[in-house]
């Protein structure tokens, strides 16, 4: 069985379809702390069936999705202001 990895999303999709697409989408693997940035806790296979399918809604020309792995130590050093708390086990759906 693998480890769930700490990954941050971030997007920047040009068309309101896609984007829509893509939110409800990745609010199926965790949960969005901003309005174009989501938390995950993933295994490799949830994390790669996240990037399928985000894959298959961009168009790579004008949109662009990046994911950030964060080490178990840097997640421990995450500051937020403001309202928030950073993710600690999310209610997902498995997809």
């Amino acid at each position: 069985m693998s480890e769930d990895k700490y990954i941050i999303a971030a997007y920047d999709i040009v068309d309101d379809k896609r984007r829509l697409r893509v939110m409800k989408t990745m609010k199926n693997f965790g949960p969005r702390v901003q309005k174009s940035v989501f938390e995950f806790l993933l295994d490799a296979n949830r994390f790669n069936r996240l990037k399928e399918l985000c894959e298959s809604m961009i168009d790579p020309d004008e949109d662009s999705i990046r994911f950030y792995m964060i080490c178990a130590d840097c997640r421990d050093k995450v500051e937020i202001m403001g309202w928030g708390v950073v993710t600690e086990d999310p209610e997902a759906l498995f997809i």
